[in-house]
């Protein structure tokens, strides 16, 4: 059963306050490097139920007077035509996104910084066109030894090499398409010229997890572990904070090993490093936010078996994903986690060894438990998508709330005209065909507006489901789990 466990206006004003607090203790300017994602972060907004997935850009929204945004983008990354996996698209097309997305928000985007600059064509490109669009861009270079060689960083030749950024505001938040693309460096690299050119300035991180005032094997920090288990992050005890204060705090292992670098950089162009530790570095306010621990810990351990169902499931359509598999494997027993916690999987296959076909379930938010099961007119998804808004809206099971005058021309239309074999209804075209008949019945208009109750509800499917079925679910906030099997013993699944 869903459950709210997140007070999503109070992340909001802590937030907001937590990052004015840091620029004022910096004498008024700090570049924020920003990690994960600036919105739509549906991760958090599972794990975290109540957090809502634009709630770091709606925050970052009310500082908009102060704040401006510097967009980080790896050069091999362009040059690799390198491709975001939840969105489909290259990094170089995600900038633009990113662009317009900030834009819409009423946010500034100063300019674009080309990291670890190298003039191939299609780096040239890219620079070139975001140029004509009007949009600033600056060239970082790539530098010997990075990050070690620290004499030689913090030097003319080094950072100093770097393409100065001109920023205007107070905030200045460094973000990226995606990891790897230098934003740490981009800051330190700004704060140097800004130290040479007597302007004083402070680096800071953002990152929401793993939230480093809840204990290490809370399961909200787990989570975060096993959806980055392909990048091979670790949450641990942050050791340096430890030792400077006696107080244990949770970090991973990637910024407990960049500390003593960062450190050592920051000591080489102030002096002194105003943090004694990685978790110091943060501004993340979101484990003050949790009022129902047990509810977002059910939540937490949610997302964990939906993780490692994911894996499987891209083992399955051919990934390499055996290590992802064995680490949340691992986490899971760790935990006390196993698959039967998340009702709808063995009600699915339950449903499907009764009929002898694909079927799938769904856990409503308030608890109940509905099946569908594969016929002649629907796919399992599609019937488990019907059964489910009837019984939200208080329907009879037994009456149809799709004009048979509206299927049968889909379905003739699906195998006579667009050369499909199967006149089964994808989702989509289930709710197509709802919304056409919503136009003369009032029994179609409730179920109609019984959708907006799905979101949050958990899924499961004995099968591999299509993309168009994945999206349309996902669309309408329903968190999505199938079996790795495949519907059919077809070579190819498209």
């Amino acid at each position: 059963m869903y459950r709210i466990g997140f007070d999503n206006d109070k992340y909001l004003k802590l937030q907001s306050e937590k990052i004015k607090e840091r620029i004022s203790q910096f004498g008024g300017k700090l570049y924020l490097e920003f990690g994960g994602k600036l919105f739509d972060d549906y991760h958090a907004s599972r794990v975290l139920p109540g957090f809502e997935p634009d709630s770091k850009i709606r925050m970052l929204a009310e500082l908009k007077d102060q704040a401006e945004i510097i967009i980080a983008v790896n050069s091999a990354d362009i040059e690799k035509n390198k491709v975001r996996g939840d969105l489909g698209i290259t990094y170089d097309l995600d900038v633009l996104r990113l662009i317009d997305a900030f834009r819409g928000f009423g946010l500034y985007v100063g300019s674009v910084v080309l990291t670890r600059y190298d003039t191939t064509s299609s780096v040239e490109k890219f620079k070139n066109k975001l140029e004509s669009l009007g949009i600033k861009v600056y060239k970082h270079y790539a530098i010997n030894n990075y990050p070690y060689d620290i004499d030689y960083i913090v030097s003319d030749e080094g950072y100093g090499r770097n393409e100065y950024i001109e920023t205007e505001r107070s905030l200045v938040v460094v973000t990226a398409p995606g990891p790897g693309s230098g934003k740490m460096a981009t800051c330190l690299s700004q704060i140097y010229h800004d130290y040479k050119k007597g302007i004083n300035a402070g680096y800071a991180k953002f990152e929401t997890f793993p939230i480093w005032n809840i204990p290490l094997s809370h399961p909200v920090n787990v989570a975060y572990e096993a959806a980055t288990a392909d990048l091979n992050d670790i949450n641990m005890i942050d050791p340096f904070h430890l030792e400077a204060y006696g107080t244990t705090a949770v970090n991973y292992n990637r910024d407990v090993e960049i500390f003593p670098v960062l450190r050592a950089m920051y000591e080489g162009i102030m002096g002194v490093c105003p943090y004694k530790s990685p978790t110091d570095m943060g501004v993340n306010m979101a484990g003050n936010c949790i009022f129902d621990d047990e509810a977002v810990r059910e939540s937490a351990n949610n997302e964990i078996i939906r993780r490692y169902y994911h894996a499987l499931c891209q083992q399955r359509i051919g990934c390499e994903c055996d290590e992802e598999i064995n680490k949340i494997k691992l986490l899971m027993n760790q935990s006390s986690i196993n698959a039967k916690q998340r009702k709808c999987i063995q009600a699915a296959l339950d449903r499907a060894e009764q009929t002898g076909a694909p079927a799938a379930a769904i856990e409503l938010c308030d608890g109940r438990i509905v099946t569908g099961k594969t016929s002649s007119l629907l796919g399992a998804s599609s019937a488990v998508l019907v059964n489910a808004i009837k019984a939200i809206a208080g329907i009879d099971k037994e009456i149809d709330i799709i004009s048979h005058d509206v299927l049968e021309p889909v379905q003739r239309l699906k195998i006579e005209n667009l050369g499909n074999h199967n006149p089964r209804l994808h989702t989509d075209e289930v709710l197509i065909a709802l919304a056409i008949t919503a136009a003369t019945s009032e029994t179609a208009k409730i179920a109609m507006d019984a959708l907006k109750e799905l979101k949050n509800a958990e899924l499961h499917s004995s099968v591999i489901l299509s993309p168009v079925d994945v999206a349309t679910f996902r669309k309408l906030g329903v968190h999505l789990t199938c079996e790795p099997v495949y519907q059919t013993k077809k070579l190819f699944h498209g």
